[in-house]
């Protein structure tokens, strides 16, 4: 079997437990009020035990449970809210006394709930007239990037970081500046492809067991292995599905994590009644770790990114150099010692690989 490559076999049966899984059904019951608290006086709403499902009450309205009191008697034998009258008691249990929140309730699908749209941004595109060599003779971007963002622990990801490192998935490596800079993106989105297939095919009514050969089928077409740690990536996509984080969150997670991607900002990417209750951070993410070092290095000495520089988190700047602009790159000023340690890591690495399989080799030719 070939260094770094997994079964399909393998793949089969890690999809076929995802699979199952997927099989019990969402976790709760669809939420239909919601209302959101700073509580610790952060800022926002976005930490665990900040947002709450509200209760359905007697009098056919919500009650949002956070910071809830119970309402006392006056002296008028009417229940009064020690919070101030403004605050409606309400009945959440038959026979018990009510309640009152300073707080207030929204619809889940309703006016209440604010997301701020993702940034789809696909990249450049190979669509330009190109020679007979396969040259291309229209606008060229070197070392080109994506816009993408993740999401940080809040409501919309179960309470789970999507942002968080996990370490180097995809394998580094020179490229080629002008004809393949998407090929390291690509391959994040294939880890993303393969785990869609599968679930598609469960819910389409496929047996486990064929779900998880579709999805085999596609994660191991999407890979090639020498860009890719493929055992890290299948235990990446078993993390990802069991969390609330979506495809852009995994392909931010496997880039940023092998230090492919440029952080722009942190923002509020969803509200209830105005309140913060979900965090994203944005990113500028590269085909290699030197494309993202000699961007970071490169755009401060040229006018033409001067007013824009990296963009907004929402809406980072990515685009590559023009040809005209990487000729004005002084690189004597770049410090690459970041990519050059890596090279030399690797370099020692691929030499003990190399003489642990020729000593194991020779050991076996001699083996009676």
């Amino acid at each position: 079997m070939m260094r770094g490559v997994v079964p399909p076999r393998l793949v089969a049966l890690t999809l076929a437990g995802l699979a199952a899984f997927w099989s019990a059904g969402p976790a709760g019951a669809q939420v239909e009020q919601l209302c959101a608290v700073d509580l610790n006086g952060n800022g926002d709403a976005a930490d665990t035990g900040e947002t709450a499902s509200c209760t359905a009450t007697q009098e056919g309205n919500w009650l949002c449970p956070l910071q809830a009191t119970r309402c006392t008697v006056g002296e008028t034998g009417d229940y009064a809210c020690p919070l101030g009258n403004q605050y409606a008691c309400q009945t959440t249990v038959e026979g018990e006394a009510p309640l009152c929140s300073p707080n207030a309730c929204t619809a889940v699908e309703g006016g209440g709930v604010t997301d701020t749209p993702v940034t789809d941004d696909p990249g450049v595109t190979p669509d330009g007239a190109v020679d007979e060599a396969g040259n291309c003779l229209d606008h060229i971007q070197i070392f080109s990037g994506r816009a993408l963002r993740c999401r940080t622990a809040g409501l919309k990801t179960a309470f789970s970081n999507c942002c968080r490192d996990r370490g180097k998935i995809v394998k580094d490596g020179t490229g080629s500046s002008l004809t393949s800079l998407s090929t390291k993106i690509t391959v994040a989105k294939g880890v993303f492809s393969g785990m869609s297939a599968a679930f598609s095919a469960f819910k389409a009514g496929q047996t486990a067991g064929q779900a998880a050969s579709a999805g085999a089928k596609a994660f191991i077409g999407g890979i090639d292995p020498t860009s890719i740690a493929i055992s890290l990536a299948i235990n990446f996509m078993i993390e990802f599905l069991l969390s609330g984080c979506d495809q852009q969150d995994m392909e931010v997670g496997m880039l940023e994590g092998s230090g492919m991607c440029h952080w722009v900002g942190g923002y509020c990417s969803s509200k209830i009644l105005g309140i913060c209750v979900q965090r994203s951070q944005g990113h500028c993410c590269f085909n290699t770790k030197l494309g993202r070092i000699i961007q970071e290095q490169g755009r401060p000495q040229l006018k033409s990114f001067n007013s824009i520089g990296w963009g907004s988190p929402e809406q980072p700047y990515c685009r590559g150099f023009t040809p005209e602009e990487f000729q004005a790159l002084d690189f004597s000023r770049m410090d690459l010692s970041e990519y050059y340690s890596e090279l030399e890591a690797r370099a020692q690495a691929d030499i003990q690989i190399n003489m642990k399989d020729k000593i194991d080799g020779y050991m076996q030719s001699v083996s009676p």
